[in-house]
């Protein structure tokens, strides 16, 4: 059976002249933790992740979210390193946003967060309203991409996106203007297309914050075996300077003086 452990996240501060507890917690709150948890745990593709399980419990509100243990290894890691070198810089741009999150929720709200895991002598990073957990965005720059790949969805009622999916990043999400979806004629669903757009990109690591693409235009990319194409390549390349090479000369200067 697979060993299962947790994270912890407590959270103590008051609501008007009453101390936090679960009653008054509203739900809207408890989706934003439960979205920076997985982000905690699993910055980048969700598709194959393990269960995770939650609870709310008191004092004064603790969220206690369950998975492999393995993952809540390597999160004590990083909670460690966090409180060690009191930055967020280093990590994965996933995780990054959630402790920005997090960070948002102290100052603004004047709560107190305590992040552990349930290994023993576990790493703690405490947040609150003094803290900075923000990235340096001086390492943030604008770029400009090109990704290929199968587009699997276009549109949206206020703020439309084409969803790609690549080969070498998984599934990527362009904000894409309406004017240019209402106007395409053809159906993009499910075909191969190149996307260029721009975005932030790290300039330390070259990771890409793919929540900030913007869309710039479409490439028409059929990819394909073209031997008719290759063959005329080869007849040119044999015809100019491969044609004036003596095979023999051209091997005994190869290999320089090894035979003699």
């Amino acid at each position: 059976m697979e060993k299962i452990g947790f994270i912890e996240i407590r959270i103590t501060g008051s609501k008007g002249n009453f101390d936090l507890s679960p009653d008054n917690y509203d739900i809207r709150e408890i989706i934003s933790i439960l979205e920076n948890a997985e982000n905690f745990l699993f910055p980048g593709d969700k598709r194959d992740r393990p269960t995770i399980s939650y609870k709310i419990e008191e004092g004064s509100v603790k969220h206690i979210f369950k998975t492999s243990i393995q993952y809540i290894i390597g999160f004590n890691a990083i909670i460690g390193q966090v409180n060690q070198v009191q930055n967020i810089d280093f990590l994965d741009l996933g995780t990054a946003k959630a402790f920005e999150n997090i960070q948002d929720i102290a100052t603004k709200r004047n709560y107190v967060f305590s992040i552990r895991t349930s290994l023993d002598n576990t790493n703690e990073v405490r947040v609150d309203k003094t803290t900075r957990y923000y990235r340096t965005e001086a390492i943030w720059a604008d770029a400009e991409f090109y990704f290929y790949g199968k587009v699997t969805n276009a549109g949206g009622k206020d703020k439309a996106n084409i969803h790609v999916y690549t080969e070498d990043i998984g599934m990527v999400r362009i904000q894409t203007p309406i004017s240019f979806l209402e106007q395409y004629n053809e159906n993009l669903l499910y075909k191969t297309f190149g996307i260029r757009a721009t975005g932030k990109q790290h300039s330390g690591t070259g990771e890409i914050d793919t929540a900030t693409l913007k869309f710039i235009e479409l490439v028409d990319y059929q990819p394909k075996y073209d031997e008719q194409y290759l063959k005329a390549l080869r007849d040119k390349a044999k015809k100019s300077w491969l044609g004036s090479i003596n095979p023999d000369s051209w091997l005994k200067d190869i290999r320089g003086g090894y035979d003699t």
